[in-house]
């Protein structure tokens, strides 16, 4: 049987992931929600439209009504799925990836995102698709105003008021992407002082990649230290995403968004966080401050929609910027995110927030491994960690937790690598536990 699931979907450029291909596993997509009503949205990438299409008819060949919302940030996509009472939602977008890349993202009815594991009862569907009766076909409508409706409930649930009386001063880097659709109109109708940059929407991606990384929003850098602004936004293509640049120009990574983000929830609602075994402890370490506990996941977006589905906590998140706030969705959702952190702003600067945060140095590289020695390597890794009798987690890779610092090491998805992460109070303890751990990985493959 073919694999085509990933972490996060179905994903590969046009001559991998073609017409053909997305029609296929979109009518057993329709076979695995059993029909119903099925949301489909895309983002701005070229090969987006004609992708949209062939999902569209291959749900309405198998009998799903569709709704299409056009093109849409994946947040509100998901956002709409949860207020439209959807059976499930196909979102064409490869977010963060180059522009030749695009995606099929399978969200079910409950807002959780299709897993791997999950994706190969789909697959299996694929060898044996029943086409509707040609009476029995399923219909099409065209669902207008999903932006409005997605800024208006982030409204609902950020302090207006006080971001309308400190009227900060925002720089937005847009990606050249759907997050044009969204975040101008969110800040300036909260009264936000608002300079874009990347805003038109193009599938090239003109301005920069669509990751943003720090050596990709240096544009957004000079801009924020030109003009004096509060902060600096930058998004992914899709707006599931976000960084952040304080009023000195310093790039806030991803771990220090979410962390920012639990430091905000839990002052307001107690209850556990979830997060992935790659993601900084200052998040961890807030939570326990606040006497609440850490979950962790696998590194991906569908383990964290699972484990938030489960009710018990009040945020989740993950290392590259993408934060879920359930109230909203079990998404990912960069402007929620970007809204919460601008009412911190209104409180004190941003980097001051920043300097309040745990501190942690990160040391992170990747060790080739052929064929399955990575999957021995990880083997080998775990039962060092037994024989030592360390404290160690090990739902994907091997984390493994000392007082002060953490090191994982975990198996590419998609390359012949093992990647080797490590963190700590300290840096030279966090480069030695990348050396000690990339020596065991080296002599397992």
């Amino acid at each position: 049987m073919a694999r085509y699931f990933g972490t996060n979907g179905v994903r590969g450029k046009l001559d991998e992931l073609t017409p053909e291909l997305a029609m296929k596993v979109a009518q057993a997509v329709g076979m695995y929600f059993r029909k119903g009503k099925v949301l489909v949205a895309k983002d701005h990438r070229l090969t987006g439209e004609l992708l949209k299409d062939a999902v569209m008819a291959g749900l309405q060949g198998v009998g799903c009504d569709v709704v299409d919302l056009g093109m849409a940030t994946a947040p509100t996509a998901e956002f709409m799925l949860r207020e439209l009472k959807g059976d499930g939602l196909v979102i064409v977008t490869a977010s963060h990836n180059p522009p030749e890349w695009n995606a099929l993202k399978v969200v079910d009815g409950k807002g959780i995102t299709v897993s791997r594991e999950r994706g190969e009862e789909i697959e299996k569907l694929m060898e044996k698709v029943k086409l509707a009766e040609w009476g029995k076909v399923g219909g099409k409508s065209v669902q207008q105003g999903a932006d409005r409706q997605h800024i208006n409930r982030i409204k609902e649930l950020v302090d207006k008021g006080k971001i309308a009386g400190r009227k900060p001063f925002l720089v937005l880097d847009l990606a050249n992407g759907t997050p044009a659709l969204v975040a101008p109109q969110l800040f300036k109708e909260m009264e936000c002082k608002v300079l874009t940059l990347n805003s038109a929407i193009d599938g090239h991606f003109p301005g920069r990649p669509s990751e943003p990384t720090e050596k990709n929003v240096q544009g957004l850098i000079r801009l924020v230290k030109e003009n004096g602004a509060d902060a600096g936004i930058a998004w992914d293509g899709d707006g599931d995403r976000v960084v952040f640049v304080d009023e000195k120009g310093n790039y806030v990574v991803g771990d220090k968004v979410f962390a920012l983000s639990v430091l905000h929830k839990l002052k307001k609602e107690k209850g556990d966080i979830v997060t992935t075994v790659a993601t900084s402890r200052a998040a961890e370490d807030i939570a326990g401050e606040n006497g609440c506990k850490t979950v962790y996941t696998k590194v991906g977006a569908p383990y964290l929609s699972e484990e938030m589905a489960k009710g018990k906590a009040v945020l989740g998140g993950e290392e590259v910027g993408g934060v879920i706030w359930p109230e909203i969705s079990l998404a990912k959702d960069g402007f929620i995110t970007a809204a919460k952190i601008v009412e911190m702003v209104c409180e004190k600067p941003l980097s001051e927030w920043v300097a309040g945060l745990p501190q942690y140095s990160n040391v992170k590289i990747k060790v080739e491994c052929k064929g399955d020695d990575k999957y021995k390597a990880i083997k080998e890794v775990k039962e060092f960690a037994e024989k030592e009798k360390l404290d160690f987690i090990g739902v994907d890779g091997v984390r493994v937790n000392f007082e002060d610092s953490w090191v994982i090491v975990r198996p590419s998805g998609t390359e012949h690598y093992v990647r080797v992460f490590a963190e700590s109070r300290d840096k030279e303890k966090a480069e030695a536990l990348v050396k000690e751990y990339e020596k065991l990985v080296k002599e397992a493959c």
